[in-house]
């Protein structure tokens, strides 16, 4: 409870880890209305469990409809939960539920962690921020390098940008 008075006094947004199903939305925007009756902050709902991927669509119902609401999608404990075979294909549910709800999604966990602490990517690191471009926004953690990923992550985004909006469908006149 001390954290909530901390949010209540100090933040903006509050980052909900662990979140399950709905009733967990309800039960912080409740003790967050008490603290703050006159201010609602944004919530950012972590999914990390087959149990919230599951029950997604009635968590952002749940929250979007009261506050602004955004999900993130932590993908080192969602992998562990789902196994790591399943990861890009679960990425790829939440992105599109995320995308058709117009809720904002925040790629995160070790998002070009080898480029951050050392210097130089790895392959798969580039390959996986790649596929961030279709997120709102990209995580990543701090370290002796953050400018240079910084820098790497606007590039490597600004490229794919462009490949993505290839790949969208376009309506063609019929040919009758």
């Amino acid at each position: 409870m001390q954290d909530l008075d901390f949010v209540a006094a100090n933040a903006d947004i509050v980052g909900y880890s662990f979140v399950q199903k709905p009733t967990d939305i309800e039960l912080l925007q409740r003790e967050l209305q008490r603290r703050m009756p006159n201010n609602s902050p944004a919530i950012v709902a972590k999914i990390e469990t087959s149990q919230a991927v599951r029950n997604l669509p009635e968590i952002i119902v749940q929250a979007a409809g009261k506050q602004p609401f955004g999900i993130m999608i932590a993908k080192g404990d969602l992998a562990i939960e789902i196994g790591y075979q399943r990861l890009a294909e679960i990425q790829e549910e939440i992105l599109w539920l995320c995308k058709a709800a117009h809720i904002p999604v925040i790629w995160a966990t070790q998002v070009l962690e080898n480029l951050v602490e050392t210097g130089i990517p790895s392959r798969a690191e580039i390959a996986d921020a790649a596929m961030a471009e279709r997120a709102e926004c990209v995580m990543l953690n701090k370290g002796p390098f953050i400018a240079e990923a910084v820098t790497i992550l606007d590039d490597v985004l600004t490229r794919m940008q462009a490949h993505q909006q290839k790949k969208t469908p376009q309506l063609q006149a019929l040919n009758s």
